[in-house]
């Protein structure tokens, strides 16, 4: 995550992202390339009939060096009256006026929650609470852990995600040879949080030289590349900006230091980021690019699906349940939904509408993640790119469980036994050729050194990780419960993710398993997990 360079130095080498472009002034509320129209994730449809999706009464939340303005609160906010920020706070307390507003964190909340008919945000309705770190030379990771905290515990304890479009550099990393091993502060306190608050947490992703890459790290969130246009106007490449690559080549050593230690990857989505026309705080527009907005596309998605959800379950909606509002349940089914390689018209590659290609222009058919079953996730777009539509249509095939026939797109969120499994069979027959994809979810256990017993984080105190149980995903035909029959399967022993994008070779009947392979902590585990079939 390359710093957002401010001339003051109190913003300097955190947010990430790049204003490295010229200024306009080109209204784009109807513009067709807007991130969020038809060409990017396809959240205008959502806010428009019969879905009708704006975010209403669901909270999400912002950390930053710098927070928005809000309204009524600062001066310097009457330009930018629209953003609709709910409240903002300054680490764990209220928010000084004037103080610590900030351009970047403006236009990422802008994204979000922006009411503008220039430039609409994701999900215009929702309620943001927004909190700055501020200055990096009184600021460091237990402060962050502290506003992290501070926000989850806005609205009532009910924050549904947290956005993050800033980190930490290994070289203010206190422990000693500091690495991306999930265990800085931080990095811990969004496992943590993420588990004990019931949140998703979005961390923008690596780019530039020498990066900032903490919290990129964490297990129980998403972490987030960008995409820009390419051949067209179209969102659908990974930009060349994204630090997510190989350790190769004459940048080897910068990039070891921006990538996960060991086979573990960290880009888990990519969305919408590059050459983006936001609205700043003096109410003007500029184009800028970078993992920051890509970010807050994924956050302020979730509160449309969630606003879906809360209606389901205020209607009692059958094969729903407040599981619907579980972070492992939303993670499962934004990279479960997120689109991959373009369908032919015939259904059999699951409706998708386009094709994301690699930096190598390389789909997500070339890479390791489709031909190795130890890998679930492409090193540079994760699962795919974010798409809000197909999002919401993965999340309204509601909650199935698994002693009876499940739909062809669903969900779940369960509690599994260690050596035991749960099959999940397609009531439906699929067809030879068409994709199963399959999308399972769970945390790694980190613990709070609670030194006063107030079960919250307080400055001084730290954190334990307990490792990660070891979860594997299997398609299986219904009728067999041979492992060695499995058509598919992602068998990962260090991601806390296992994804599954694979043909089935036979017309025919099949089910989802998941297993509890290796217990490394707690003997039971609750998971979350995704599906999306082509029907007979």
């Amino acid at each position: 995550m390359q710093g957002f360079r401010q001339k003051n130095s109190f913003f300097k080498v955190f947010t990430a992202s790049f204003l490295f472009f010229a200024a306009t002034d080109a209204a784009i509320a109807n513009d067709p390339n807007s991130s969020i129209g038809d060409l990017g994730i396809q959240a205008r449809t959502l806010h428009a009939a019969p879905y009708d999706l704006l975010g209403r009464k669901v909270a999400i939340g912002q950390v930053e060096i710098g927070r928005p303005g809000k309204f009524g609160l600062d001066k310097r906010a009457d330009w930018q009256p629209q953003l609709g920020a709910f409240q903002v706070f300054f680490i764990n307390e209220k928010a000084v006026s004037d103080e610590s507003v900030d351009d970047h964190a403006g236009m990422v909340a802008g994204v979000m929650v922006s009411q503008d008919k220039r430039q609409q945000g994701v999900a215009p309705a929702a309620r943001l609470f927004s909190s700055a770190i501020g200055s990096t030379e009184e600021s460091a990771q237990p402060e962050e852990c502290l506003a992290t905290q501070h926000i989850a515990l806005q609205n009532g304890q009910d924050v549904r995600a947290i956005n993050f479009s800033f980190g930490e550099s290994l070289d203010r990393d206190s422990r000693p040879n500091p690495q991306l091993d999930g265990n800085a502060l931080f990095t811990q306190c969004l496992d943590w949080t993420a588990r004990v608050y019931d949140v998703l947490h979005v961390v923008a992703g690596n780019q530039g030289d020498g990066g900032i890459p903490i919290p990129t790290d964490h297990y129980n969130g998403i972490t987030t590349a960008y995409t820009t246009r390419f051949k067209g106007d179209a969102f659908n490449k990974i930009d060349f900006a994204n630090l997510s690559g190989f350790p190769v080549g004459i940048g080897r050593t910068i990039v070891r230091e921006e990538i996960n230690a060991g086979a573990r990857r960290a880009i888990g989505l990519s969305a919408p980021g590059s050459r983006l026309n936001l609205i700043t705080t003096f109410n003007k527009i500029k184009e800028v690019s970078g993992t920051s907005f890509a970010a807050p596309h994924i956050t302020a998605s979730v509160a449309l699906l969630q606003e879906y959800g809360d209606r389901q379950a205020k209607a009692q909606a059958s094969n729903w349940s407040l599981d619907s509002r579980r972070h492992e349940v939303m993670k499962a089914v934004l990279l479960n939904s997120a689109e991959k390689v373009a369908d032919r018209g015939d259904g059999k590659l699951l409706g998708m509408g386009r094709t994301i290609l690699r930096e190598d222009n390389q789909t997500w058919l070339e890479s390791d993640a489709y031909s190795n079953d130890n890998i679930p996730l492409d090193i540079e777009m994760g699962t795919g790119q974010l798409n809000a539509l197909r999002a919401y249509e993965q999340f309204a095939g509601g909650q199935w469980h698994t002693n009876a026939p499940v739909a062809n797109i669903g969900w779940d969120y369960a509690e599994i036994d260690y050596q035991n499994y749960h099959d999940y069979v397609i009531g439906s027959p699929l067809v030879a050729g068409s994709f199963f994809s399959a999308t399972l979810t769970w945390d790694r256990l980190v613990e709070l050194g609670d030194r006063n017993n107030n079960q919250k984080y307080d400055l001084g105190e730290s954190f334990q990780d307990l490792g990660l149980n070891n979860l594997n995903l299997y398609v299986l035909p219904a009728t067999t419960d041979n492992l060695a029959d499995a058509v598919c399967r992602s068998t990962s022993a260090v991601d806390s993710v296992e994804h599954i994008f694979c043909p089935v070779p036979n017309t025919g009947q099949y089910k989802l398993r998941v297993m509890y392979q290796d217990q490394i902590n707690q003997p039971t585990q609750n998971y979350g997990v995704a599906w999306w079939t082509a029907p007979q």
